[in-house]
């Protein structure tokens, strides 16, 4: 089913492996028998961060520190936008264009942390790290900056300057008046400021005052999830980073890593483990009851791998979907794990390459959650919860749609999702993936540390 990979030379851009996902965008031609060399999108100055393609035009808009750049589907560029230096300090709160701050301000990069193409209302959504992490709305056509909420706080959604940790979905209403904005972020500690996870309004008109409020608030309870102060005062290094994102029938995922709070000591110089997990919420849940998370990952020969590096969502060729005995119109979850729990900013070079179906998945968490509402068990979620509490037994009936009451949760699960591993990779690094069908054959491209991409 999966043939033996091979490797294919990419061009060298530091350590970004973004530019392999550009290159298969291109990809080559033949001219008399010989391949021309792959095309090639490589700003000298700025480290490239992130990258959208739209699904009609095939156009790319790709962020990176300072910029915003729009490229055509065989990367000419098209259109730019500058998004700093911003005169800045990441202590100001709120920032210096909103009210004067005691600290010194200097010129500071921008980092872009999350490029979304909001289709219903061509625009893209640019969200930084500076001015405590607030986002421009940028006209699809021409890169035109169309508004750039800050000022209130609702519009600062995290001051961390390091990408590939946010991740972001927009849920399109139908009927509503405004779309929906799931977020995930780390806080680095700033737990008052901003929440780790949250829904938001998503305005037609940019200048709308309800631009980014949550999208369900009351004194009590609201679209958000907050690290707790226990949770920070007992580990001040934990955080949540969120690797990827999406939605999928009535839910939206995100794939995150996290400090394993049983693994690792509250002492500060000791040894730090990480975790990777799930989380699953009910797009219609503004409450947050549907919060469900589980640990993920994959085992080969013994060996285990829980550092989360990238996923993509795909659908199965005739061929994968005869082998996994699923529908062609069944999701499935490609995902690159780093070998081991510890060193998350520099994972071990031994990686694997690992799949899930999402069927496997919804139904692991609906035993959880039965299981829960029989009165088995606690709730298990210690980072969240900081104390163990028993699971409630009800006679409610739960089916594949179930999102939640107003107890049993949140939920934390017990066991590892362990997905099918597909490919070992002792040498390289694997750090991205994305997948593809192709006559009936799933194909499988993985991007390398070192700048090399897979094909599997």
């Amino acid at each position: 089913m999966w043939p033996l990979p091979r490797s294919l030379a990419a061009p060298h851009l530091g350590n970004m492996l973004l530019l392999g996902v550009l290159v298969l965008l291109a990809g080559p031609s033949q001219t008399g028998g010989q391949p021309q060399a792959f095309k090639t999108f490589c700003p000298t100055d700025w480290g490239l961060t992130h990258l959208a393609i739209h699904n009609k035009t095939g156009e790319v808009y790709v962020g990176s520190v300072n910029w915003i750049f729009k490229l055509s589907s065989n990367l000419t560029k098209l259109r730019s936008h500058m998004t700093g230096p911003v005169v800045d300090n990441e202590k100001c709160y709120p920032p210096p264009s909103v009210q004067s701050c005691p600290h010194d301000l200097a010129q500071t990069s921008n980092v872009n942390k999350l490029l979304l193409i909001d289709y219903a209302q061509n625009r893209l959504i640019a969200c930084g790290s500076t001015s405590q992490g607030i986002c421009q709305f940028l006209r699809l056509d021409d890169l035109f900056k169309l508004g750039e909420p800050h000022h209130r706080k609702e519009h600062y959604l995290s001051s961390v300057a390091e990408s590939g940790t946010m991740s972001g979905v927009i849920i399109t209403s139908p009927h509503g008046p405004a779309s929906k904005l799931f977020i995930g972020t780390p806080i680095d500690g700033k737990s008052e400021y901003f929440p780790t996870l949250s829904s938001r309004k998503l305005m037609a008109n940019e200048e709308n005052a309800d631009m980014f409020s949550f999208v369900y608030q009351d004194e009590f309870v609201s679209s958000q999830l907050k690290i707790p102060s226990d949770t920070l005062s007992k580990f001040p290094a934990f955080d949540i980073y969120y690797i990827y994102s999406f939605s999928s029938e009535q839910f939206v995922y995100y794939l995150t890593m996290q400090l394993d709070t049983q693994l690792t000591s509250p002492d500060v110089s000791g040894e730090q483990f990480f975790t990777s997990k799930i989380v699953r919420l009910c797009v219609d849940d503004p409450k947050f009851y549907s919060y469900v998370e589980f640990p993920i990952g994959c085992t080969k020969d013994g060996v285990e791998y829980r550092l989360v590096q990238d996923a993509y969502l795909s659908r199965p060729g005739k061929q994968l979907a005869d082998s996994l005995e699923i529908s062609e119109d069944e999701d499935i979850l490609f995902t690159v794990f780093s070998q081991g729990q510890k060193n998350r900013a520099k994972p071990p070079k031994e990686s694997a390459l690992c799949l899930f179906t999402l069927r496997r998945i919804k139904e692991k968490i609906k035993e959880r959650i039965q299981s829960c509402y029989r009165g088995e068990g606690r709730l298990s979620l210690p980072w969240l919860l900081n104390k163990e509490l028993a699971c409630i037994n009800s006679p409610l009936q739960i089916d594949d749609n179930f999102c939640g009451q107003d107890f049993n949760q949140p939920l934390g699960g017990t066991s590892t999702i362990e997905g099918i591993p597909l490919f070992i990779d002792k040498d390289d690094g694997m750090t991205s993936v994305a997948a593809y069908d192709y006559r009936g054959n799933t194909v499988a491209f993985a991007g390398t540390r070192n700048g090399r991409v897979k094909k599997v």
